[in-house]
């Protein structure tokens, strides 16, 4: 048996050891090190600390280089993040055995929260350089996330309201005493007096509930969390969560993230067009055709993506599907009336008139509709076959109609189903490599500032451990 291999603690050098030999030439440390590198991180807005004074400050290329490695291996924690740098041979290369504490690390992210926007940016701006994306059939789609904050803390106004009368009595109080104290200080010249810690904490306690029973005048929420009013209760499969809905924009040849944001509206029906906005901005154009689930239906998108001239396919919406049912034995369904361009009236099956009534803006998105009422029914025989409202037989025309008929028309081509088919199979990867190859299942941030920037940090890592593949085939260079 030959001799076994063991530690020998008491070994030593005879050449000091180079740090740069600690990991393999294709390490992904080495990888995240070239990406910071070809940054310039001044023209991005990311802040570049100087202090003459005390200890001097990590730099932010450091900094970033740490939680861009971090978020690569699934380490999103400072704490974490700080323990890494102790422990983990990729972060201890990338530092040069510079080990940042945590709150250095949350400082960073904090300042540059914004800026990250524009990292994602690069990560696109190498994949376009490397000619890796391209623009025939882009897809869109969300995802629901479930936010930091409990849900079971989340409070209605009642809650609320009872909740502030209380702090505001306790800061009257306090206010009370404090202002006594300034007095007595004011008579025995005593000098400085601050504001106690408890007036503090009270007067930042009542803002967040007073922003809190704002955004729910300003919404249709039934309740809010004091602490993250952003977050919306949204579906999550089988369950409602406070979360907030994260948009991307997928490409097909190689299923790259080219645009992504945060929103708290829980339904798609109007991010399209915005989201198509941000892939313009990003990569210059957008893609042929985009396409995008009935989720994302919408007469007031279509017309505009229409106007932009930008190429969508939308699938059926449930509004669509529902109506499609029955058609052919509703001797008085909506595709039975007959729309007259010159008189501007609907001619019902009974050759009855529904003229002009008025225009009516509709649900959250404003899409603008013209409504046609029927004049005569009150005397139609067939009225509450017709309707069931008793003010008689209503029609909703988009002022878009023309943009939704040309829209639907090209739906129905076979080359368009298929293009439809081929939606899950691009913009599905990206998203279960985030939940499940990255675990990451809710925000570790709170608020929409902050959960705007993870949500860059969490796309631009996906980008980059695609293009890590390219960077080791030599396919992408930072030069």
């Amino acid at each position: 048996m030959g001799k076994q291999i063991r530690a020998d603690y008491e070994q030593i050098l005879m050449f000091p050891p180079s740090v740069e030999d600690w990991v393999a030439k294709d390490h992904p440390a080495r990888f995240i090190r070239d990406f910071v590198d070809s940054l310039d991180l001044s023209e991005l807005g990311i802040e570049v600390p100087d202090s003459d004074t005390g200890r001097p400050p990590y730099a932010p290329d450091l900094l970033l280089k740490v939680w861009l490695f971090g978020y690569f291996n699934r380490i999103r924690s400072t704490r974490k993040l700080e323990k890494g740098c102790l422990e983990n041979m990729g972060l201890i290369w990338l530092t040069g055995m510079n080990a940042p504490d945590h709150n250095s690390l949350w400082r960073f992210f904090k300042a540059n929260k914004k800026s990250l926007r524009h990292l994602f940016r690069q990560s696109i701006r190498v994949a376009l350089k490397a000619d890796l994306i391209g623009l025939a059939l882009h897809a869109v789609d969300g995802t629901k996330i479930q936010a930091v904050s409990s849900n079971d803390k989340a409070r209605g106004r009642e809650h609320l309201e009872r909740f502030l009368e209380s702090v505001s009595e306790r800061l009257d109080r306090t206010i009370a005493d404090a202002m006594t104290e300034i007095e007595r200080a004011e008579r025995e010249e005593t000098g400085e007096y601050r504001l106690p810690q408890s007036m503090q904490d009270g007067l930042k306690r009542k803002q967040r509930i007073q922003e809190a029973l704002k955004e729910l005048d300003e919404s249709d929420k039934k309740s809010v969390h004091p602490s993250e009013p952003e977050a919306r209760f949204m579906k999550n499969r089988r369950t409602k969560d406070l979360s907030y809905n994260a948009q991307a924009v997928a490409d097909q040849k190689s299923g790259l993230i080219v645009a992504a944001d945060v929103v708290t509206d829980g339904a798609d029906n109007g991010q399209l067009v915005p989201m198509l906005d941000k892939v313009k901005e990003n990569l210059g154009a957008v893609a042929e055709e985009n396409v995008a689930d009935g989720g994302y239906f919408s007469s007031g998108q279509i017309g505009l993506a229409h106007e932009r001239e930008y190429g969508i396919l939308i699938g059926k919406s449930s509004g669509e599907i529902v109506s499609e049912r029955g058609a052919d034995e509703d001797l008085y369904h909506r595709s039975r009336f007959v729309f007259d361009q010159e008189r501007d009236c609907f001619i019902c099956p009974e050759g009855r008139l529904l003229p002009f009534h008025q225009r009516k803006i509709n649900g959250k998105n404003h899409n603008e509709v013209r409504r046609y009422h029927c004049k005569d029914f009150l005397t139609c025989p067939n009225r509450w076959k017709c309707s069931k409202s008793k003010n008689g037989r209503l029609i909703d025309l988009s002022v878009y109609e023309a943009a939704l008929e040309r829209h639907r028309s090209k739906r129905e081509k076979p080359e368009n189903k298929e293009r439809l088919k081929t939606r899950k199979k691009i913009i599905e990867p990206p998203f279960a490599w985030i939940k499940s190859a990255l675990s990451f299942r809710r925000w570790t941030v709170a608020g929409i500032d902050n959960v705007k920037a993870q949500w860059d940090l969490i796309c631009t890592t996906i980008n980059l451990r695609k293009l890590y593949h390219h960077w080791v085939s030599g396919e992408v260079a930072f030069t």
